[in-house]
Parts: C-alpha cells; sequence; structure tokens
C-alpha cells in the first residue's frame, strides 16, 4: 500500500475507474519519456486500485450469490449428470 494514497473506499465506481485509468496513463507517459523514479510509486499506486477494484468485485459477487440462495435460485446442483 502506497503510504500517500487517499482513502479509496469512500470514492464511487465510476471515481476510482477513472482515477485508475488516469494513473495508466501517467504510468504509460513516465515509462515512455521518463522520469523514471516515478514509475515504481505509480506501480505501488495503481496496486492499491487494483486491489480496491478487486475487493468490491469479490463483494458484490458475495451479494449476488447470497441472494440467489436466498431466493432458491442458487447455482448449487446446477447441473445434473445423472
Amino acid at each position: 500500500m502506497h503510504p500517500l494514497a487517499p482513502d479509496l473506499s469512500q470514492l464511487s465506481e465510476d471515481e476510482l475507474h477513472k482515477k485508475f485509468n488516469d494513473l495508466q496513463g501517467r504510468f504509460n507517459q513516465a515509462y515512455r519519456f521518463g522520469p523514471a523514479s516515478v514509475i515504481p510509486q505509480l506501480q505501488m499506486l495503481m496496486a492499491d486500485y487494483q486491489e480496491e477494484i478487486a475487493r468490491r468485485q469479490a463483494k458484490m459477487m458475495q451479494n449476488m450469490e447470497e441472494r440467489a440462495n436466498r431466493d432458491g435460485k442458487g447455482f448449487k446442483n446446477i447441473i445434473d449428470i445423472s
């Protein structure tokens, strides 16, 4: 985790993706033109954003599975191979 990274949990989904894309553009620019000392810092920040995106997606999947199981439409026993 980057020590200067903001609290990413407070960002909306759109803001999170927009800032990650902005960081990715800055990373590409720094990789092409320099300064090379910025690249590791950008990589750490991008990793923080990717972790937050992955955490939100995992939470969304868990909520979907819980809702499906609660409604009796879960994914268990969907394929009967007997």
